[in-house]
């Protein structure tokens, strides 16, 4: 009979007592064999966009390196490698190098969640087939952690948001939210040009037109850009933690920048 193989993608929320064990546990006490995959991910969603890659790979491959020593320790048949920024995309990579059994990610709890955390389960089931637990965890500052809750989904993928989808045959499907996002940006970002352009009709230049400016230029960019990545997010995988802090960039920060033009225009 092949021995089971089990694939688990392990962020900063792995390596304390219990999450080792729950890992234990996940290969009926070290009969199945792991493959434990760091996703090199970036400390904020602004770094990603920088692409920023030298310093979430070492990270990475320092917590790979502590992971793999106790996952051993524990009585564990283990093998590792870091992953892809995005921890979806490295199951898919490492899917694709060799099938797995079962998939087992491991995520913080949420008032600990980090940015690429928000969503990862329901993610993760719209694009992994084998079978998959979301073991949430969380940590202490003295290196303990608990584990909170496992949640479990079946063998294939399902479409979480398929009712709650705005699409087309010529658009990928959009959440309400996202297509909300988008409707506010590029409204809010002409509005805002406008606003600049009148503001700067004054014969005589001064500082808060120049203000006036920037803050439309800045809020054009970071639209289009928000605009450009769910249009073609399907090939850019421009999706979860990364896709909601444009989103509500674009929800938060072009209404604020519509009213500072706006008073800048009536009271500069």
């Amino acid at each position: 009979m092949a021995e089971r193989l089990l694939l688990a993608i392990v962020t900063d929320a792995f390596g304390g007592p219990e999450s080792i064990a729950e890992l234990r546990r996940q290969t009926d006490g070290g009969a199945a064999e792991v493959r434990l995959i760091v996703p090199a991910v970036e400390a904020s969603p602004f770094r990603h966009t920088l692409g920023d890659v030298d310093e979430p790979k070492r990270d990475a491959e320092e917590r790979l390196r502590v992971a793999l020593a106790k996952a051993r320790e524990n009585g564990l048949t283990v093998t590792g490698h870091v992953g892809d920024p995005d921890p979806v995309q490295a199951a898919q990579d490492a899917l694709l190098e060799a099938p797995a059994d079962e998939v087992v990610i491991f995520e913080h709890e949420a008032s600990q969640a980090s940015w690429f955390e928000n969503g990862l389960f329901e993610r993760a089931q719209e694009s992994l087939e084998p079978p998959l637990r979301m073991v949430v965890v969380e940590c202490e500052s003295d290196g303990a952690d608990h584990v909170v809750e496992v949640e479990e989904a079946g063998r294939g993928t399902v479409e979480i948001d398929a009712e709650k989808e705005i699409g087309s045959a010529y658009l990928p499907g959009l959440s309400r939210a996202d297509f909300v996002g988008m409707v506010v940006g590029v409204l809010g970002t002409i509005i805002v040009i406008v606003l600049a352009a009148v503001a700067t009709a004054e014969a005589t230049p001064t500082g808060w037109q120049a203000a006036a400016i920037l803050i439309a230029i800045f809020t054009a960019l970071i639209n289009m850009a928000h605009v450009v990545g769910l249009t073609l997010m399907e090939s850019v995988h421009y999706r979860g933690g990364f896709a909601r802090f444009f989103r509500d960039l674009a929800l938060v920060g072009t209404p604020l920048a519509l009213v500072a033009n706006l008073l800048i225009l009536l009271l500069a």
